[in-house]
């Protein structure tokens, strides 16, 4: 029977996701050496070559991504067996760390800690403050436990190595200085901003958010300023420097009086928030009541 060796399938399966010999070495704190070697001696284990030269690089082969779409369903039930274990040991008690986006933090995160505080006070929750996209590779090195991240920047639903979870479709809402012309106009659409000076981030994904809603309504938005922080996004819109999409769940964070929030009344464009876990670990008992609590909390915004 071919041998399986479960630390090089999770080497060559962060090689899959770094693309480098070195970036694998990196995330894994090992040596490129190391790697190297270690990979080597899973091909001789499995009888296949798992990879081969493209210039000065290599690529997994054929054989590798066979291999991998197997392993995939081994680490889903490791994850399984752990999250099984641990409820048994711990019973009510644990430990689970969820790492979010920082308008998700206050919105979501927070008012479900709370609600598991009094419904389950041994169970401990962890929060981490990430970027989106940063979100699933905290998942994915095993840093965090559940990853709150955004539809448009997290991996498809058909991953093998996630289980998501749809949370809630947050509106963008346009901020406009209170003395706007428009900031009392009757059903105000995007395209009737066409012509405004705008401020969004530079780049991430912020920025493609905005493009992509703006573009839709039939405009490229000129950028007038830079900003990623809501912090200095709304001060200058109050400041008159221009104009602003800002999700819902950002604006109530705290109101200012020269501020004007306005919903847009047709084609309002949303942000898909997600919920994920690494396959398999869905099922532990703390996971799952903290998914629960995540859940239950985006319904009652909706």
């Amino acid at each position: 029977m071919t041998e399986w060796d479960i630390k090089k399938l999770q080497i060559l399966r962060t090689l899959s996701e770094r693309g480098t010999v070195t970036a694998t070495a990196e995330a894994l704190l090992m040596t490129p050496s190391a790697v190297s070697q270690q990979l080597s001696n899973l091909a001789k284990q499995l009888g296949v070559p798992l990879l081969e030269a493209q210039g000065r690089r290599v690529r997994l082969t054929d054989a590798a991504h066979l291999v991998l779409r197997h392993a995939e369903a081994v680490f889903a039930q490791l994850e399984r067996a752990d999250a099984e274990l641990t409820g048994y040991l711990r019973g009510e008690a644990g430990e689970v760390r969820v790492g979010a986006f920082s308008t998700a933090v206050p919105a979501l995160v927070v008012p479900a800690v709370r609600q598991l505080r009094e419904a389950h006070p041994s169970l401990e929750v962890r929060v981490r403050e990430a970027e989106a996209a940063e979100a699933y590779e905290l998942l994915l090195s095993g840093d965090v436990d559940v990853a709150l991240s955004l539809a448009a920047h997290a991996p498809t639903a058909r991953d093998p190595k996630f289980t998501r979870v749809p949370l809630l479709a947050d509106p963008l809402d346009v901020a406009l200085p209170a003395g706007h012309p428009l900031a009392s106009a009757a059903g105000l659409r995007l395209a009737d901003l066409s012509g405004e000076p705008w401020i969004f981030g530079g780049s991430g994904p912020w920025s493609e958010i905005t493009l992509t809603a703006c573009e839709a309504a039939g405009f490229v938005p000129e950028q007038a300023h830079s900003a990623a922080g809501w912090t200095a996004i709304l001060a200058m819109v109050e400041a008159g420097m221009g104009v602003a999409l800002v999700p819902r769940m950002a604006a109530e964070r705290g109101d200012r009086a020269g501020v004007t929030m306005r919903v847009l009344s047709a084609d309002q464009p949303r942000r898909h928030v997600v919920a994920a876990v690494r396959r398999g670990a869905e099922e532990g008992r703390g996971v799952a009541r903290v998914v629960g609590a995540l859940r239950g909390v985006a319904a009652a915004r909706a």
